[in-house]
């Protein structure tokens, strides 16, 4: 373990070098690692545990789209992939990565084959923290962890390839056997992580709910929309109101913030950007608070949690989030984007 300090505060994380791959592998080599669910963070854990020396199989429904991504991807029928419930009667740790709703769909046939000693394994607290909501919880006499990579499955799987690592949070709900924190740390090694740090069931879905709502997507596309909307209306062309929006944010600041920090990117740049984004940012600060606040508040007492489960569990939820997606993609905004990217050198 070791002890950084973020901003001054010291916290413990685990690196590859107090918990290197080879650890992990003598840590887990008597255990078989089923994967559930194929979609998002599936086929990125999957494939980086596999190809890590790992004993993995995966389990899913068969004539779905995400069977034939598994056949896609390697995967063999009878061999390594199997039909849900036998994966999870054929695993010692079970991780499951179907989506919220679907975890609360298969919920019953899953706990069927959580036999004692058995680690269930998630990558989103949410079905564990609102299990009033959910129905999902656990038997006592198997380990319950979750590890949480700080990105996309996209990103997982393209930053392992690329021999780096994708940050990760890790919990533990329940210890049964002991050995919990190290199976858990095994397995965040495995999939990929750069470097552990440690949380709560509660903790990880409260900040993820509040980072994916906010500044991670909902707020970013308000933000980009209301900038965007007010240079059109002053009479910019949709190129240059995309560029100075989206475009430069995300090409050319962005990538240097990530290796350098803001305050870099302030001294790195004119004298009238500095003047102008430091006396901005506090307005804009001021301006959010609240909303933060609201938003933190319908996370944290199950308000969210509701909207997502009734939303999700609708018979034609598929065909609504078709027609949003649509309205975004086709607005003037993420049009002009479309030419734009289509210019990149």
């Amino acid at each position: 373990m070791a002890k950084l300090k973020f901003g001054g505060v010291e916290e413990t994380v685990v690196t590859r070098e107090e918990f290197p791959l080879e650890k992990a592998l003598h840590t887990l080599k008597d255990d078989v690692i089923a994967i559930i669910g194929y979609g998002v963070q599936g086929p990125a854990q999957a494939l980086n545990l596999k190809e890590n020396g790992f004993q993995v199989i995966v389990g899913q429904r068969k004539n779905s789209a995400s069977w034939d991504k598994a056949v896609a991807d390697g995967w063999k029928e009878g061999e390594d992939l199997f039909e849900l419930a036998e994966a999870c009667r054929k695993a010692s740790i079970i991780q499951n990565l179907l989506s919220d709703a679907g975890q609360i769909a298969c919920w019953p046939e899953m706990k069927a084959e959580l036999t004692a000693g058995k680690m269930l394994y998630f990558s989103h607290g949410f079905g564990v923290t609102y299990h009033d909501q959910t129905n999902i919880i656990p038997p006592q006499n198997i380990d319950v962890a979750l590890v949480a990579p700080k990105g996309s499955g996209t990103s997982v799987r393209r930053l392992f390839q690329e021999g780096k690592g994708i940050n990760s949070s890790f919990a533990i709900h329940q210890d049964f056997t002991g050995k919990a924190r190290a199976r858990v740390l095994a397995l965040g090694i495995g999939i990929g992580s750069g470097y552990l740090f440690e949380t709560t069931f509660k903790k990880e879905v409260f900040s993820d709910l509040t980072g994916e709502r906010g500044v991670l997507m909902g707020a970013l596309a308000g933000i980009m929309e209301a900038q965007y909307e007010e240079l059109r209306r002053r009479g910019h062309t949709p190129s240059e109101a995309f560029n100075e929006t989206v475009e430069e944010l995300t090409q050319s600041l962005m990538p240097l913030v990530a290796e350098n920090g803001m305050d870099w990117m302030y001294a790195n740049c004119s004298t009238t950007a500095q003047r102008g984004a430091l006396d901005w940012r506090k307005r804009f600060r001021e301006a959010t608070a609240p909303v933060f606040k609201d938003l933190y508040e319908s996370v944290a007492t199950g308000h969210e949690a509701k909207v997502t489960i009734e939303a999700n569990t609708k018979s034609d939820y598929r065909a609504r989030l078709a027609e949003e997606l649509t309205e975004i993609r086709e607005s003037e905004m993420w049009e002009a984007g479309k030419v734009v990217r289509q210019l990149r050198p």
